[in-house]
């Protein structure tokens, strides 16, 4: 990090994570190594586990790490959001806690959020080789095919935590709980294009999954139809002229 502060900040969300914390953060700091300054900020989502301690032995032994905590879990949005609000670089990138994207993609991100702009104000990993059981990734299928007809967001996926924009163009977009689920087409309704980078998923090192089936069914309906409300209701600024 320099005395200008970090040009890229990554926001990790996590909730009862102990044990993927550490081998994450030094990965995510590998892969930035000296190209960009930049700072990792984890969102402690009101962790019960071992969670908390992890990061803050962490935190004595690396100055570019921070920690964000909430009292009680909020959800991953919130978690994000509360990330994102308190990052000091002006590029944000995101990245799961449980160790399954792969941080050595991150680079690719950034180098296509910078090429691209200002055109360009999301680029959005893409998971192939996807490591989940045939149900979970039977699940996601039917999401984003129901989510991009609604939608027309041009996404194959947007279930993959990795993901990079500008903090600005974020902290700008219209908050609700779900919110990082419908990033592309929240972004493209204000005029801007998305990047992808094909990404590779691997296997969650340790615990389980916090989010199941039942946790975003329902609630991820009403999210669509609400975000959908939202792009019709956008507005054209007019362009004024003088004579």
């Amino acid at each position: 990090m320099n005395a200008n502060g970090p040009a890229v900040s990554v926001i990790v969300p996590v909730r009862n994570e102990a044990g993927n914390i550490a081998p994450l953060a030094d990965e995510i700091a590998a892969a930035l190594g000296s190209q960009w300054p930049f700072e990792i900020v984890y969102v402690d989502d009101g962790s019960t586990d071992s969670t908390g301690a992890e990061l803050k032995q962490l935190m004595n032994r690396h100055a570019w790490l921070r920690r964000v905590r909430h009292k009680q879990s909020c959800g991953q949005s919130a978690a994000v959001r509360s990330g994102v609000a308190a990052a000091r670089g002006p590029l944000i990138v995101t990245i799961d806690g449980d160790g399954q994207n792969d941080p050595a993609f991150i680079p690719a991100l950034v180098r296509a959020l910078e090429a691209g702009a200002p055109r360009v104000g999301l680029v959005a990993g893409q998971r192939v080789s996807r490591k989940a059981s045939g149900f979970k990734k039977f699940q996601s299928r039917i999401a984003n095919a129901v989510r991009s007809a609604v939608l027309r967001d041009g996404t194959r996926d947007t279930g993959c935590g990795l993901k990079a924009f500008r903090r600005d163009l974020f902290l700008s977009l219209p908050y609700f709980d779900g919110l990082h689920r419908f990033l592309p087409a929240l972004v493209r309704r204000e005029g801007y294009e998305i990047g992808y980078v094909e990404v590779v998923d691997r296997q969650r090192r340790h615990g389980v999954s916090n989010y199941g089936l039942w946790d975003r069914l329902w609630v991820g309906i009403l999210d669509l139809a609400g975000v959908w409300w939202l792009i019709r209701r956008k507005k054209r600024v007019p362009e004024i002229l003088e004579d």
